[in-house]
């Protein structure tokens, strides 16, 4: 408890640094333009300054995820976790890097570890079902997204999960879904491709 006050005081304090504002607004700015290496690069001094920030070692963890300079997206994830044991934030971070390099059983591991925490986490659930369904386990999955779709039952990412794994059970099934999901998202790029490839047929 006196650990996590520390932090969060020093949290408080590098904030109210002007001089530290400013440097990670123009890191956003940067950010917002795809200019991902100068986001990273303004950082730098700071990380230098402060390396065991929370919030640096978060947002640089992003930052070189957006690269896709994945290792180095891990180093400062992991590191924020260790710095903040208690927040799921990083954990997701490391969840989001091993997805994108195709550790589908390491992205399960951390999903669980914080679904056992909080069972109806959002980007926990989404993680989690993503790396099942590359794994072809499409009843796990289809466990997860009936779960969230009755709390979230307009949600994009999950009717999309649904949709894909129908597409390869039940065509009749992915087709109603698909048409949900243009109700919802007209302009859906998964559900416009999805019909011009059966109209192919």
């Amino acid at each position: 408890m006196r650990i996590l006050l520390i932090l969060t005081i020093s949290f408080i304090m590098l904030f109210a640094n002007d001089t530290i504002k400013e440097t990670y607004s123009k890191s956003f700015e940067y950010e917002k333009m795809g200019n991902y290496k100068e986001a990273i690069k303004i950082l730098q001094p700071l990380y230098q300054k402060y390396p065991k920030g929370y919030t640096l070692n978060l947002r640089l963890g992003w930052l070189f995820f957006l690269s896709k300079r994945y290792n180095n997206a891990l180093k400062h994830y992991q590191k924020a976790s260790l710095i903040l044991p208690s927040s799921f934030e990083p954990r997701l971070g490391i969840c989001r890097v091993y997805l994108a390099t195709q550790y589908w059983e390491k992205a399960k591991i951390i999903s669980y570890s914080i679904l056992k925490e909080d069972p109806l986490n959002y980007y926990a659930n989404l993680y989690a079902t993503q790396a099942l369904i590359k794994e072809n386990n499409f009843k796990d999955a289809q466990y997860i997204i009936r779960k969230m779709l009755i709390r979230y039952p307009t949600d994009i990412s999950f009717l999309e999960l649904k949709a894909y794994i129908e597409s390869i059970i039940d065509i009749k099934l992915a087709i109603n879904t698909y048409n949900t999901i243009l109700t919802l998202d007209p302009n859906n790029v998964l559900a416009t491709i999805f019909f011009k490839k059966i109209k192919k047929y």
